[in-house]
């Protein structure tokens, strides 16, 4: 790689410190939703972890995922998440609720601490909730992975043309040569562009810290590379392209959400290379119809006034609909079978 000034840094370190340094983005509490810089599926409505409920129940039905296996989230932030698929558990089949092993990775303090209080605000001690700091802590034989927006948080190098970027202070410069970038973008057919640093680790972690299991994640992106940056600033809820001439970085830096489009071949490639099963990419809209959520849409008729009903209805479909969330946001499963388990 040339040599940079002194002052300057790989862009993946500068957005590392962005969001997840010691006054990062990430390092403590934020409001999601319309308090927030963002809204995501969680926020939206908690059909969102019930959907994923259901189908927790039917990898135990259909003998996948043992009745005392692992439910892990990565990257949790307020726990509200894993804790909405606590509760349609306790609803569609209570039992569960005690013999699943419900798992949180967090790598801050602070958040563990904040998942914790609600957790037991929530449930009291009906769960028994666990935190690691990373997967390579996690050793189990049979679980269940679920993260929501987790691969659009990892840090990136910023491409173009031949040159990777560096920073000097918060201004942006093509001008570094880095064999690793510029092989992955040849690979995904990109001359500009974001390339992701640490799906390739983050998948060997997940393989070598469990023997069988499926892993389930939701996030905005599409198959194949974009052939642009997508790279851009949420504050707010207004989105601020990361090359805007007007944009502050100064300003924004570690106070406001960094993101990109997610480039999902070079996800799949990296759980394959570490001896995962990629088994679907779905539209979210398509991936929650078919586990289930019209059906405890059903449920929930029956059983509340139609006031409540027409609400959650409402909710539901920022989920589902095309031009909400629905076509936007995909799903990408895979799966590890380890073949002593078979």
């Amino acid at each position: 790689m040339k040599e940079c000034n002194i002052s300057s840094r790989k862009f993946s370190d500068y957005m590392s410190e962005w969001l997840y340094g010691e006054n990062g983005y990430y390092a403590s509490y934020k409001n999601i939703g319309k308090e927030g810089d963002f809204f995501t599926s969680v926020s939206t409505s908690k059909f969102f972890g019930g959907t994923i409920a259901k189908h927790i129940i039917s990898l135990v039905d259909e003998g996948f995922l043992t009745e005392n296996g692992v439910v892990c989230e990565i990257g949790a932030h307020h726990g509200y998440f894993l804790a909405d698929v606590c509760e349609f558990i306790y609803t569609l089949r209570p039992k569960l609720l005690k013999s699943l092993n419900f798992v949180i990775i967090e790598r801050f303090d602070a958040m563990q601490e904040f998942q914790k209080n609600y957790f037991k605000d929530s449930f009291g001690g009906a769960v028994t909730l666990t935190h690691y700091k990373s997967l390579s802590e996690l050793k189990c034989e049979n679980a269940f992975f679920i993260a929501n927006e987790i691969f659009d948080a990892f840090p990136c190098e910023l491409y173009y043309k031949g040159k990777t970027a560096r920073v000097d202070g918060h201004v942006i410069e093509f001008d570094v040569d880095d064999v690793w970038v510029s092989q992955k973008a040849k690979k995904y057919h990109k001359d500009r562009g974001e390339i992701v640093i640490g799906y390739e680790e983050f998948a060997k972690e997940m393989s070598l810290a469990c023997e069988k299991f499926e892993f389930m994640s939701f996030d905005y992106g599409e198959m194949q590379a974009r052939p642009d940056f997508s790279i851009r600033v949420y504050e707010k809820h207004k989105v601020i392209p990361f090359f805007d001439e007007e944009i502050k970085r100064e300003e924004l830096f570690a106070k406001s959400d960094i993101t990109y489009d997610v480039t999902f071949v070079h996800v799949k490639d990296a759980f394959t290379e570490a001896g995962v099963e990629f088994i679907e990419l779905k539209t979210q809209m398509v991936a929650l119809v078919d586990m289930g959520i019209l059906e405890l849409l059903e449920i929930l008729k029956e059983h509340v006034e139609d006031k409540i009903y027409k609400q959650e209805l409402e909710k539901i479909k920022m989920l589902i609909l095309p031009n909400f969330l629905g076509e936007r946001f995909k799903m990408i499963k895979f799966r590890k079978i380890n073949p002593k388990t078979l």
